[in-house]
């Protein structure tokens, strides 16, 4: 049996947090209220930004030019928003956090175009593959070859666009309508280990696809989706980012959080579908000769270890907040007014 709470030392201590709170300078209630997820994705960003500064390979002056711009838009944010300069209960310090920090964040996957041959003029290819066929002995782009036409090439070329929309319609939402909850918080905290772990890795590991670096008896050839796909990888892809394979981690880790959280609407309903849809994404990146096997691999254990880990920081987060009487995370939903429909966004 839970002992009682006094409810007037409660209320005591909370008017005594928010006077404290009141009586810091600006820099200290950033720095106070400061969440994790924000130290982490700031540390991102610098060392993204050391890495082209000492690289000073092509385009690098873009890539700082970029990179100034993400991080001014975060900081701004962070000032904004954690120094309590927006009113931490209104909905325009919950939609500024929001995009403030997510935007920044993934849009500076298309600024890797720039950013990796910033970074490196490396292509570690040859030593993927080589260790592909040391350790699994089997590579699926080729063995798969055999497999080529146009109506199987369309086919995947399909699922393989499907990307950005099975992750926007697992994002936007929550930007949206989510409320401050557990859920949404460990769903942020892994979003943000995959996407961040990701793009790091790929300065470390950079290389250009089997297309690029081996030969095949079959050449791919499919229809609107192909085309579609190849001209948007051609144009707005990262070319160097095959190490973990963000295909396989961002879609992995929507499906086992589905499956993890799969009592709660409207995970119970979706995750079956997603599963197949992410395993048809998966077998894409191999069968359009845009990964090896081990990136796979890696982008699958990647999204496994994101779910638990982005719950267990949720969890400490929030004991830590709880704490120090310090403002929620991402405050009020933008469109709470709307959420009374979309009430599985904030219901743990």
């Amino acid at each position: 049996m839970n002992p009682p709470v006094d409810k007037g030392a409660a209320r005591m201590q909370a008017q005594t947090q928010t006077y404290e709170q009141a009586a810091l300078s600006l820099p200290q209630r950033v720095l106070r209220n400061s969440a994790m997820q924000d130290w982490a994705i700031l540390g991102y960003f610098c060392i993204i930004s050391v890495c082209v500064l000492v690289g000073k390979g092509p385009h690098w002056i873009e890539s700082i030019r970029n990179l100034s711009i993400d991080i001014s838009t975060f900081v701004v944010t962070l000032v904004f928003v954690r120094g309590e300069i927006f009113k931490s209960d209104g909905w325009l310090s919950g939609l500024a956090y929001r995009l403030g920090i997510f935007f920044p964040a993934f849009m500076s996957y298309f600024q890797l175009r720039w950013i990796l041959p910033a970074v490196t003029q490396r292509s570690l290819d040859a030593d993927i593959f080589a260790f592909d066929m040391r350790v699994f002995h089997y590579e699926p782009a080729v063995a798969w070859d055999h497999w080529v036409s146009p109506s199987t090439v369309e086919w995947f070329a399909f699922f393989y666009a499907l990307y950005f929309l099975v992750v926007g319609l697992h994002i936007v939402p929550w930007l949206l309508f989510g409320k401050d909850s557990t859920l949404f918080r460990s769903f942020s905290a892994g979003v943000f280990i995959v996407f961040l772990t990701a793009h790091i890795t790929y300065m470390i590991v950079p290389g250009y696809g089997p297309y690029h670096h081996l030969a095949f008896q079959h050449e791919l050839t499919g229809g609107r989706f192909w085309n579609m796909v190849v001209d948007a990888v051609h144009k707005d892809g990262a070319l160097k980012d095959i190490f973990p394979s963000l295909h396989t981690a961002a879609p992995s880790f929507l499906l086992f959080f589905s499956i993890a959280n799969r009592r709660t609407v409207p995970f119970k309903y979706t995750w079956p579908p997603l599963a197949f849809v992410v395993s048809q994404i998966v077998i894409a990146t191999m069968f359009l000769r845009w990964h090896y096997l081990v990136d796979i691999v890696a982008g699958l254990l990647l999204a496994l270890v994101a779910v638990p880990l982005g719950s267990k920081v949720a969890r400490w987060e929030a004991a830590r907040r709880e704490r120090l009487g310090l403002q929620t995370i991402f405050g009020v939903a933008p469109l709470h007014f709307c959420r009374k429909k979309l009430s599985f966004l904030g219901n743990r």
